[in-house]
């Protein structure tokens, strides 16, 4: 079974209990698909084509599509699914994303009365100028797109440290609870790094140990929680001293000043092999 196969062994929710499927696409996406078991909402669907073999498979309607950045492998399937479904397109208003029907802004909400679900909105700048993350409240779900993953954050592509350091602060606000629907498998990727940077951190070990497991039966690491992401991932973590500690003792900062310690964090993962 491959990566793009995770998805048809999962079992089938039963009608009306609303659940999340994740859909694999490309080399390591998750495109979020929530659904009642009639009708059905998905999340920065990149590519339409498992979406729709995803709704064929378990009859489902598509009610509405969530954008969280304007990125293709998050919205480029957006057209082909609006041929077949007219439905209403939410996303960042600060981004050029033109199939967008609603945009949207922090303080913002998205009633999905199909679904019998709210969603608020959070503006996280950081790995885009204009990205949104999408908070269900009752469910205790969070899809944030590529701002928070799984033992990491996003590149900067388009925003400043200070920017996403804010970002995640107000993801790390949410109830440890919540679960964290992020876009990408990079998870082992990302604990390698965490490792390599806080390498004392117990509850990362551990961790480790889960998701090698979970890898090793094909299983995805995701959604985690925004508790174990508070315990193990250093871009939440960048303040501790054990981690300022070896950002100096590898040469990579001269003060302990905040932001320019995650920077650097930042900096040592985009060429950390």
């Amino acid at each position: 079974m491959g990566f793009s196969d995770v998805w048809w062994s999962m079992p089938m929710s039963i009608k009306s209990a609303v659940s999340v499927l994740p859909v694999p696409a490309f080399a390591d996406n998750y495109l979020w698909l929530i659904h009642n078991g009639v009708h059905a909402v998905v999340v920065d669907p990149g590519d339409a084509a498992p979406i729709l073999a995803a709704l064929d498979q378990r009859q489902l309607t598509l009610a509405a599509i969530l954008l969280t950045h304007h990125h293709a492998d998050h919205a480029g399937g957006v057209p082909a699914l609006l041929e077949r479904f007219d439905v209403p397109v939410y996303g960042p208003a600060r981004e050029a994303i033109p199939t967008i029907t609603r945009r949207l802004a922090e303080g913002d909400s998205v009633l999905i009365p199909e679904l019998e679900m709210e969603f608020s909105v959070l503006d996280v700048p950081g790995h885009t100028a204009g990205h949104i993350a999408y908070h269900a409240a009752r469910q205790d779900w969070l899809f944030c797109g590529d701002t928070l993953f799984a033992g990491g954050c996003g590149r900067l592509f388009e925003g400043t440290p200070a920017q996403m350091v804010e970002s995640l602060a107000k993801l790390t606000a949410l109830p440890d609870r919540t679960q964290v629907y992020c876009a990408h498998e990079y998870t082992l990727s990302n604990l390698r790094f965490a490792q390599a940077v806080d390498e004392n951190n117990t509850a990362l070990t551990l961790r480790v140990a889960d998701e090698e497991a979970k890898r090793a039966r094909n299983q995805p690491t995701v959604p985690s929680t925004i508790g174990i992401e508070k315990a193990t991932n250093p871009f939440l973590r960048y303040q501790e001293p054990g981690i300022l500690d070896k950002l100096a003792a590898e040469g990579r900062i001269s003060s302990r000043e905040p932001i320019a310690a995650f920077a650097a964090l930042r900096e040592w993962k985009n060429s950390f092999r």
